[in-house]
């Protein structure tokens, strides 16, 4: 290792990143009586919250299901907090359990040495010498930029989601969205509310549901169904409704995948859009939809039926991936192929040598706590029997 490195010896767990799912670790942590140090790359906790998404953005599910652990939402928060007051929570937790990240200190190789039987992990400033190392980095680390042909070639701007602050910036514009997920789908919303003309590029199957059902949220109904139901019958529950409530969302350009809604999002990991609005903007003929892009022309793209539109911007709604396998020399939990573990929930967060994962659930900050709690529990005990015999040996 060079010698300009900075050592840290880490009596503790090490955990990399600072967002959700590392200050949650952290404090559970903390609460065993454990002490741990998080590392983050950027100048901020929650740097995407904060630095990659959209103004309008708020949670997709209730508040009390987005709870990170020992801490409640303030009562007065909405239902769905918004960007602004999930960041303000975000700081609160940190500042009342005093996590004090290292900011700045972006992983550039993790590995463990067997013959000293510690994780060694260098940054770009540090080498953090620990015995456990907590992956906290998550599932949107980067930014995901699909290869579509002849991108170069289109003389407008060209922007990810995760650059995206407002419909405003679009104002009077003809503008291409290109992902029908949860983004795209409110991107498409924010834009049409900001006096842009809006098209939507439909390229995958997708279940569009309620956000809310019969009073409650849609989450928190299906959770309480699956308690007396099979997921089979909860999934046909949930498309009835759907279907009660918005019609046949293929007259719209949509087509559903063949399994149900809960079964995808456990076997896929993909997660239903939530609508909350842009369906009537579309069913108005405020928003278009589009088929899937086939390539980009100078002033706009093709589409694969053969249609060709021009755009002023074209933003992509394209989604992010996880880093790990660019710096994790590891491959027993993490799959090197899509950085997430290779056992499925809910044996994903533990490895070997002392490695964890913590948020590479695909169930969003409930399965980050869930982790958590395990992650803590698991090496608590690790940390108290060691304890005990240093105690013995003085």
């Amino acid at each position: 290792m060079s010698e300009e490195l900075k050592r840290v010896w880490v009596a503790g767990p090490l955990i990399i990143g600072a967002g959700p799912s590392g200050l949650a670790a952290a404090v559970c942590l903390q609460q065993k009586g454990v002490p741990s140090l998080v590392i983050e790359r950027e100048k901020c906790i929650a740097s995407l919250w904060k630095l990659r998404t959209y103004d309008r953005l708020t949670l997709h599910l209730p508040k009390q299901f987005c709870e990170l652990p020992y801490m409640e939402f303030p009562q007065e928060f909405p239902t769905y907090p918004t960007k602004k007051q999930f960041s303000s929570y975000l700081e609160e937790y940190e500042n009342h359990f005093s996590i004090r990240p290292m900011f700045e200190e972006e992983v550039r190789l993790a590995e463990y040495d067997s013959t000293i039987g510690f994780w060694l992990v260098r940054t770009n400033k540090s080498e953090f010498v620990c015995r456990w190392l907590i992956v906290a980095t998550g599932e949107n680390s980067e930014p995901v930029t699909p290869e579509i042909a002849q991108i170069s070639n289109f003389q407008g701007r060209v922007l990810h989601t995760s650059m995206y602050k407002a419909g405003s910036d679009f104002e009077g514009e003809k503008v291409l969205v290109v992902g029908n997920g949860n983004s795209g789908m409110e991107i498409s919303l924010d834009l049409c509310n900001n006096g842009a003309q809006a098209s939507v590029s439909v390229r995958d199957t997708v279940h569009i549901l309620p956000r809310e059902m019969l009073g409650l949220s849609t989450f928190g109904l299906s959770i309480r169904l699956l308690r007396w139901l099979p997921l089979p019958l909860v999934d046909r529950f949930l498309l009835l409704c759907s279907w009660l409530i918005f019609g046949d969302t293929r007259q719209l350009g949509f087509k559903r995948p063949k399994i149900g809604p809960f079964e995808m999002k456990n076997t896929a990991g993909k997660t239903p859009v939530l609508d909350v609005g842009t369906l009537a903007k579309i069913r108005s003929g405020h928003i278009k939809v589009v088929p899937g892009l086939k390539r980009f022309t100078n002033k706009g793209a093709e589409f694969v039926d053969g249609r060709v539109e021009e755009f002023d911007s074209i933003i992509l709604a394209t989604g992010y991936r996880s880093n790990v396998p660019s710096w994790l020399k590891e491959e027993e939990l993490f799959s090197q192929k899509d950085g997430y573990p290779i056992k499925p929930f809910p044996n994903s967060w533990k490895g070997n040598n002392g490695l964890y994962s913590v948020g590479f659930t695909k169930r969003g900050l409930l399965g980050a706590s869930l982790d958590s709690r395990k992650v803590a529990e698991d090496i608590a005990q690790q940390w108290n029997v060691d304890t005990k015999h240093l105690d013995s040996a003085c």
